[in-house]
Order: C-alpha cells, then structure tokens, then sequence
C-alpha cells in the first residue's frame, strides 16, 4: 500500500530535496498533488512531477487522492496548515520548527490526536548513515562515557527581500532556530539523552536583518555529558566545515559534512579497547589508530518519508513524532531566554 502524498509549499526544500530525494524514491509513497501560492513555482513543479497543482491549501486537501500531507511553507503558517490538514483527514509531517510558539505545537499535537492521524517532524538528518552508526557505536559502550558533543551548521545567507528567516514575526528568529534546532536535536539524537538546561549567545554580527546572524549554545544533557552547537548565516559556504564531534572516554568520532542537505559522508573515529594505565607521558602514538567508518549510503530524505509511510501503514508511533519537535521548540526557546537574560536556563 503505497502512501498518496501532497506537498503543501512545494518550492526550496521540498523541491530541491524531499520530493525528488524523498517522496519520489519511496517504495511506500507516491506523490499526488503539490499546492504553492507563487503561480509560476506551481506551475512548473507541478509540470515536472505530472501531478494536480493546488493554488490553496483549501483545494489540495479537499483532494480525496491525498492520504498524508508534508508541510514546507515559513513557520508562521505551520500550525494553522497541520490543524487544517488534520481535521481534513490527512496525517501529517511537518518542517521543523513546529510552529512559532509552544503553545501552538501542543495544539497541533492534541487536534492530530483527536483526529486520528499520524504527526511527525522533519529532523532528517537521524537518518543519514553516519549518524545512525555513531548512535550504534555510543550505545554499544564503544565509546565509553560520552563526555563532549559539537554539532556545527553554518552558511552563508545575506538579506533577501521577504524571506522569513530573516523576520521575528514570520520564522521566530535566524540561524538558531533554523539550523540550531537540527545540531540540538542530532546530538540528543547520539548521545540518546535530552538536554537538561542551557547557556546560549546570539547577535548581529554581518547581516543586516532582524533575526540572528550568529548563535552559540552550551547544552547539559541529562547522563551528564555537555556539548556546543554553532550556527552562523555570516561565513561563505565554502568555508563553512559543518563539523560533527562526539567525544568519550575511550574516544572520539568526527564527520566533516554530513550535518547538512547530503546524505554522503564517513567517520573518522578513534576509539580505545580495553582502557590500560595512566601513561604520564601522554604520547600520541600510544594508543588505537584512526579508523574510517564508511557506512553504506542511505538517502535520508528517502529514509525520512518511509519511515512515516511505515508508521501509517502500521499504525505506530512516527520514528520523529510531533512531541520531539514540541520538545525542540522549548530548548530553542530556553535558549532565546538564555540569550536575552545571560542566564542558565532549565529546559522543562
């Protein structure tokens, strides 16, 4: 039983990504229908995958053809569009952030309990193939305690007429809650443990926009283990390193590039046996050698939408749920708090 699919937002990211990498490739999905305000954009999507182009999102869920809806219009309109497509029957999978507030994404969560159709959020990036064996390796103990994370998403993003990243009202603020809720989320992920409380640094360094150009977060996770995110729209891509670190006591795993829109990538990882005495002379050479882990490719978009076709198709629990991006909005808030008032804040 193959998933009919509609897109409501069908230019940027589902365009250049979830469709073609994702719904298309999916042996569980099959795309039916798009829907985009932008005429032109319509248009032409809607030529290149031969399928109903919707002018409203009104039109696009009264299509009877259309099981699930995947949701990748600015965050302003996200919780009135996951309530609309809710109540129309349709299950739903959402771009993160959620919603603009906490308040707005426990709504979504309770009117798509009520209607009984599945929610998820759009964290793709717990399915590329590196993240899912540095995850396997932690939890197997290959890496000891883990002590340390850094998650790093970076790139270049000057002022763009009407782009709602760059407004408080349309997206809720900049890079941190654009990309920083990703590395957030991706280092729980690892590390499977939530973060307990935060310190954070946002400001205004290049662009000259309202939301952040610049954001930098500590997180305290529950096992004990801290960790860094950076997120910056104000370094050329082509010096962005997008570096992923995760370190423990009997090691440390590194990936360059895999935080991102790609699915390729490899592990660069040094991880100890049996832990021996303390050797005073701290030698670099005395201990295991840098191994490279090539896991087999998996496109994670692919992987993201299957996985949400499965959950329809056997009625269980989305593998990223609409509680976990309920849950990535409150430490992205708990970080904005803590950027304002220079405090640490809990996460609750």
């Amino acid at each position: 039983m193959a998933i009919r699919w509609g897109v409501i937002g069908c230019g940027g990211i589902a365009d250049r990504r979830t469709i073609p990498e994702g719904i298309i490739p999916a042996a569980g999905a099959e795309l039916v229908a798009v829907q985009d305000i932008a005429e032109d954009r319509l248009a032409e999507v809607a030529e290149k995958y031969d399928v109903p182009g919707y002018a409203t999102v009104e039109e696009l869920l009264a299509d009877g053809n259309v099981d699930a809806v995947y949701i990748a219009t600015p965050t302003f309109v996200h919780h009135e569009q996951t309530v609309a497509a809710a109540r129309a029957g349709k299950h739903v999978l959402c771009e993160k952030p959620l919603a603009m507030t906490e308040q707005e994404c426990e709504d979504s969560i309770v009117v798509c309990e009520e209607q009984g159709v599945k929610f998820g959020t759009n964290f793709m990036m717990r399915f590329h193939a590196c993240h899912v064996a540095m995850r396997e390796i932690i939890a197997a103990g290959d890496l000891g305690t883990p002590v340390f994370g850094r998650a790093e998403l970076t790139c270049w993003y000057p002022p763009i007429e009407g782009a709602f990243r760059q407004s408080q009202k349309l997206g809720g603020g900049g890079a941190l809650i654009d990309m920083g809720n990703h590395c957030i989320d991706l280092l729980e992920f690892l590390f499977d443990a939530k973060v307990e409380r935060v310190a954070c640094f946002t400001g205004h360094l290049v662009q000259d926009y309202e939301t952040e150009d610049t954001a930098v977060a500590t997180l305290h996770f529950a096992h004990g283990a801290v960790g860094v995110v950076d997120n910056l729209f104000n370094v050329p891509d082509a010096a962005a390193r997008n570096m992923l670190e995760v370190y423990g006591s009997r090691g440390s795993m590194v990936t360059q590039g895999t935080i991102g829109q790609g699915s390729t990538g490899s592990i660069s990882a040094i991880l100890e046996g049996e832990m021996k005495g303390y050797d005073a002379r701290q030698a670099r050479d005395a201990g295991a050698a840098e191994q490279i882990i090539e896991p087999e490719v998996v496109n994670m978009y692919e992987a993201a939408i299957q996985g949400f076709c499965d959950a329809i198709v056997n009625d269980t629990e989305p593998p990223v749920s609409g509680e976990d991006g309920l849950w990535s909005h409150k430490v992205i808030e708990a970080c904005y708090e803590s950027a304002r008032t220079g405090e640490v804040v809990l996460v609750e």
